[in-house]
Order: C-alpha cells, then sequence, then structure tokens
C-alpha cells in the first residue's frame, strides 16, 4: 500500500485554515459505505411504513443490525447517476454548481449519446470531474472532504469504486484528493469482472480499456468475490492505522455487470427469481455480509463505541436496463429508477450509527441530499474555522442525528442534469428539479413542460398537479429558476433554434 501525498494537493492544504488542536476536538473514527446503483428497496430494511415484497426479497441482516443499532433515513437523495453524486459528496457542493453533471470518464469530451443528440447541443460540462489543480480545464477545483479530513489529523482510506475523475486526470486519483491509501480506486465506475478467477478484468483482451479493477493482484487466479477481496484488504488497511480514521468504503457493486456470487445464487433461484435478479440478489447480499464484517472488525478491537458509521448509495437502483423482469418496477412504490428523477432514481437507502449520540432504533423522516454530508462529517469530526476554497451548498444533518430538529427543516433541495444518459424511461432525459415540503417539481428541458407532485400523499409520482396546482407550481418554478440564476447553472441549446433552453418560468 502506497501512503503519498501528491504535490498536487499542496495546493488545498494551504486553502485549509490551520487544523485545530487534537485535544480541543472530538475525533471519532469515520466509516462511509457507499453503494452503487443500490436502490431504496435493494434492502430487507423497510425504509417505507410497509414492507413490500422486494423487502422479503433480499436478505439484508447487516443493514437490520444497523437500523437497530442506529438512525433509519427515510428520505435520503443523492443525484440520479454516479459521479455527481461522488463529487457533491466530495464537495459539499450542488450537481448545479459543480457542473460534473454526468458520469465522468474520457478527458474532455462529451458522450457521445451528448454528441449525438437529436434534440440539443449539450454544454461542456466538467467531464473531467474533481481537481486538486485549479488550473485543470472541465474540472471543478475542490478543497476535498478527505484532504480536508487529513489536515486536521485523520488517517483516510479509500477502498473501491473511485469515480472522481476522467482518465489520466488528477481526480482520477484518490491519492491526489486526500486519501492516504488508495485501494482499487481509478477512473471507471464500473469492473470488468467481479471474479478473482478471471483477475477482476485484467486479462489480455480487456488490455487497454479503462474496466479491469487495478491493485488487487494477489488476488488474481483465486476463487473470491471482488466485494469480498475489497473488504480484506480495508480491513488489513485498519490494521496499521493508530490514529482516527475516515475509511470510505465504495463498493463497485451492485453496479453492472450484474454477477452472481455463487454462495448464494442457488437460494435465490429457489425463491422463484429469474436468473438476472437471482444474481442481483446475491451481489446485495455479498455487500450486506462485507458490512458485517466490519461492524464485527470494530467490536472485536473495542473501537465500535468511538466509531461513526454512515450508510448510502450513490443513486437509485438500477431498472432501465439489464435487470430481469419488466423495466422501470425494481424499486416500487417509487417509480423508474437510475437516470431518473422520479424518486425510483435519487431516493436512496441510508442508516447511521453513532454509539452514544444516535438513539437506537430511531427514524428521521426529514429529507436531506449527497451534500450534507460533507459540512456533516466535517462537525462529527470536531473541525471548524476551515476555508474551503468552494461555496458550500450541503447543510450540516448533525442536530438530526443528535435527536434534535433540523437546522433548516424547510429549505429546497434541486436537482440539475442539462446531460443525456443514455436509456429511456419515465423521467429519464434532460430536467432540472425542485422539492420543498411535500412538493415536487420537475421541469423537462426537451420541451418545457412541467410534472408537480405531492410526494407526502403520492410516493409513486402518479398524480400530476400541475394543471391543478397552478400556483405552487408558479412558487416553485421561481424557486427553481431562482437557484439555477444564482449558481450559473449550464442549459442546453435547441440544434433547431439554436438557442438555449430558457430557466424554468
Amino acid at each position: 500500500m502506497k501512503h503519498l501525498i501528491p504535490l498536487a494537493s499542496l495546493i488545498i492544504l494551504l486553502a485549509c485554515a490551520k487544523p485545530i488542536p487534537e485535544e480541543q476536538i472530538s475525533s471519532p473514527n469515520i466509516i462511509l459505505f457507499m453503494v452503487d446503483d443500490m436502490g431504496w428497496q435493494d434492502t430487507s430494511v423497510p425504509f417505507w411504513n410497509q414492507v413490500t415484497e422486494f423487502n422479503k426479497r433480499y436478505h439484508t441482516l447487516n443493514m437490520e443490525r444497523l437500523a437497530l443499532e442506529g438512525m433509519k433515513f427515510t428520505q435520503a437523495y443523492a443525484t440520479a447517476v454516479c459521479s455527481p453524486t461522488r463529487v457533491s459528496l466530495l464537495t459539499g457542493m450542488n450537481a448545479a454548481r459543480h457542473r460534473v453533471t454526468n458520469w465522468t470518464l474520457q478527458p474532455d469530451q462529451l458522450k457521445p449519446m451528448e454528441t449525438n443528440h437529436d434534440v440539443f447541443e449539450f454544454p461542456m460540462w466538467n467531464v473531467n470531474g474533481i481537481s486538486p489543480d485549479s488550473s485543470l480545464p472541465h474540472s471543478v477545483y475542490a478543497s476535498p472532504l478527505p484532504m480536508v479530513l487529513r489536515s486536521h489529523g485523520y488517517a483516510t482510506i479509500h477502498v473501491g469504486k473511485a469515480h472522481f475523475g476522467a482518465i489520466d486526470t488528477p481526480g482520477a486519483n484518490p491519492l491526489n484528493l486526500g486519501f492516504d491509501v488508495n485501494i482499487a480506486g481509478h477512473a471507471a465506475g464500473a469492473p470488468k469482472s467481479y471474479y478473482g478467477t478471471e483477475n477482476f478484468g485484467n486479462t489480455p483482451e480487456f488490455e487497454g480499456t479503462p474496466w479491469p479493477v487495478p491493485g488487487l493482484e494477489e488476488y488474481h487466479g483465486e476463487d473470491i468475490y471482488l466485494t469480498d477481496a475489497l473488504t480484506n484488504e480495508a480491513l488489513e488497511a485498519l490494521e496499521h492505522v493508530d490514529k482516527p480514521f475516515f475509511l470510505y468504503m465504495s463498493y463497485y457493486a451492485v453496479h453492472t455487470p450484474i454477477m452472481a456470487n455463487h454462495k448464494y445464487f442457488n437460494k435465490y433461484l429457489e425463491t422463484g427469481l429469474d436468473s438476472i435478479e437471482a444474481r442481483y440478489a446475491t451481489m446485495i447480499e455479498t455487500m450486506d455480509n462485507s458490512v458485517g464484517r466490519f461492524l464485527d472488525y470494530l467490536q472485536q478491537r473495542q473501537l465500535d463505541s468511538n466509531t461513526v458509521i454512515l450508510f448510502m448509495s450513490d443513486n437509485g437502483g438500477l431498472s432501465a436496463i439489464a435487470r430481469g423482469g419488466e423495466p422501470h418496477t425494481h424499486n416500487r412504490p417509487l417509480s423508474s429508477g437510475k437516470g431518473s428523477i422520479y424518486e425510483g432514481g435519487i431516493r436512496e437507502p441510508m442508516l447511521v450509527k453513532w454509539p452514544g449520540v444516535v438513539e437506537p432504533g430511531s427514524q428521521s423522516n426529514n429529507y436531506l441530499i449527497i451534500e450534507d454530508f460533507y459540512p456533516t462529517i466535517l462537525e462529527i469530526a470536531g473541525i471548524q474555522n476551515f476555508l474551503p476554497v468552494q461555496i458550500i451548498d450541503g447543510i450540516s444533518f448533525l442536530p438530526v442525528l443528535q435527536g434534535k430538529s433540523p437546522s433548516n427543516p424547510s429549505r429546497p433541495l434541486f436537482w440539475h442534469f442539462p446531460n443525456e444518459w443514455g436509456p429511456t424511461g419515465p423521467g429519464i432525459g434532460a430536467y432540472s428539479a425542485v422539492r420543498l415540503d411535500g412538493w415536487k417539481l420537475i421541469y423537462y428541458h426537451h420541451d418545457g413542460s412541467y410534472e408537480l407532485f405531492n410526494i407526502d400523499n403520492d410516493i409513486s409520482e402518479a398524480v400530476n398537479l400541475s394543471t391543478d396546482e397552478p400556483e405552487k407550481r408558479e412558487e416553485l418554478a421561481v424557486i427553481l429558476s431562482n437557484y439555477l440564476v444564482s449558481v450559473d447553472a449550464q442549459m442546453p441549446t435547441y440544434l433547431e433554434s439554436g438557442a438555449p433552453v430558457p430557466y424554468p418560468q
């Protein structure tokens, strides 16, 4: 393992205020589990007001354990695709502001589905992702969360999927973003293979492609699942830490390719699931088993009482493509899935355990969004009086963890996607949206249309109230437009007229 501080990191370190002396701050260990493409319903933990058939399908005993020992958040939000969420996590910025609005990979290039679109010319968003170098074009310059933590005495460990920056840019390497250790993280957002017997994709036919998982050569040829190998490496890394640590355990699972862990496959087939869904269920259970190994490790090392655990997903569950059964149904009662602005694309399973602070078995129905993790984690770490180079949009949910009312319970949440994802389906396309209290307004860029839902009464977003509630629609449209103007949000341009898509009106 490499313990390096790249020279580029010094740029950010100089932007942060001097760390508070250790004796003046509380410094619990922090583990953030980030699961890739895990839907709100991909668990035996019910995040709704009733147990569903999906909750009965999956076996996530360790998520159940976390829910019993911590707090369950029923309305936690991310963005609809992965890189925007991950950059918001590391920067505390909303995607409309940081402009990494789609998933990153190739440097300085829009996606093929964006350059070949039949309606829009898409803006040159920050395709290079996050960067510690302010001179890198098409990237967002920020003080990354792990760098701030490290400058205040934390050991910082990255394990698994990174997907923070494009190939060969500084942000592609987590070591450039404040992590002391990087295990298997690089530019790509998916593995070529989950199997050690297939070298996790590191075979001659895939040489030169971005998908093989790096850095796990000792497992090549072994009968081991990628999630288990990453867990082994993470636990080994913790054995070498002698100060408070921040572990970002970022699973490649449950992203495609949907590949079975054969230890669990037959039991899901025997329940009547088709082979694709049975494979998917094994990926969920393998991830959950990994979480349990960390919980056991903390107990065995007597670290559990001083360790905060956060569990989150980066976007809604995949449903438009690659799944068994009917598309757009895998997150019900939520509509649609990954890539969609509907609840199935952005609402996530979230759990927090913090012994002595979070009440065991508690639940919060307050909504929050991914950029809130940045200020919250820094508050948990006791870090104050630091000066990031970026504007922070997130609001700490520490008061909620402490059993208090949120500091701003009626603030609006915003989503902005002036892009093309690829697959089609309900709520998928270029859009902007706002949620305020129980109301959610969606503005579609292709035709300027609106959808208005009362999420409290209509979690499935089945009834569009934009015509029946014109005053509420106009109120939210003004709030959404004012925010997009305030952050100078990018908008697509119509090919036919050459005019930019107007902000909501």
